[in-house]
Parts: structure tokens; C-alpha cells; sequence
């Protein structure tokens, strides 16, 4: 049986609730998908959190489930919606039929150039 990962390992994020949800704070873990809980204070979300992080780990530990990486992000879909200014989307358009490609494909190709140079650095 696998081990159970540490929760000091995996990043989380605590988010105020509006009054409309409930008031109070949300703590989700973005490399854990479902894994979240709520309180009335950061201190007691982050409590919460412990108990709701040792839970998903024993229930995935269990389905032998394959646990994501701390920082990983979680599983990613390979898929986003992208809102873009109308002078940038036909920009796009006109490069991409000039090399004869999809816009979708220029921007992964675009993103990818530009994510290369910042890890070069």
C-alpha cells in the first residue's frame, strides 16, 4: 500500500466566501480535484483542510488512483476558452492563414515559443 503524501507538500489556496455562499473561507488544493472544504476563519479552513486533504488521499490510496504531484497543477485537460480584443483575434487570423495553419495551432505555437524563452532564462 502506498504511502500517505504529506499535506505541508501539496499548495492550496484559501478564498473568502460571499455572504451569498455562506460567508466564511474556502480552502481548495489545485493539484487535488474535489479536495476542499469551508470555515469561518483561514485558521480553521486550513484545519478543515488537513481533515478534507487526509480523506481524498485514504479514499484515492485506497482505489489505488494514481495521486497527482505536489504543484502539479492536477490533470489537465489540454483544454482552455480564451477571450482576446477583437484587433488581437484578427491578427491571429491573418497569421495563421498566412502559414497556412489553424489559429489554434498558431496559439499553442505561440505559447509554447514564449513559455521556451522564459524557461531559458
Amino acid at each position: 500500500m502506498a504511502s500517505m503524501p504529506k499535506f505541508a507538500d501539496y499548495p492550496f489556496q484559501i478564498t473568502p466566501l460571499s455572504e451569498d455562499d455562506g460567508g466564511g473561507y474556502l480552502i481548495t488544493f489545485p493539484d487535488l480535484p474535489g479536495c476542499m472544504s469551508d470555515a469561518e476563519t483561514p485558521e480553521e479552513a486550513i484545519e478543515m483542510g488537513r481533515d478534507a486533504f487526509a480523506s481524498w488521499m485514504a479514499v484515492y490510496i485506497e482505489d489505488g488512483r494514481e495521486i497527482p504531484a505536489p504543484g502539479s497543477g492536477g490533470p489537465a485537460s489540454g483544454k482552455f476558452n480564451l477571450r482576446a480584443p477583437k484587433s488581437l483575434h484578427a491578427k491571429l487570423s491573418r497569421q495563421a492563414e498566412i502559414e497556412g495553419v489553424s489559429m489554434n495551432t498558431l496559439a499553442v505555437a505561440l505559447l509554447a515559443e514564449c513559455l521556451g524563452r522564459k524557461e531559458v532564462r
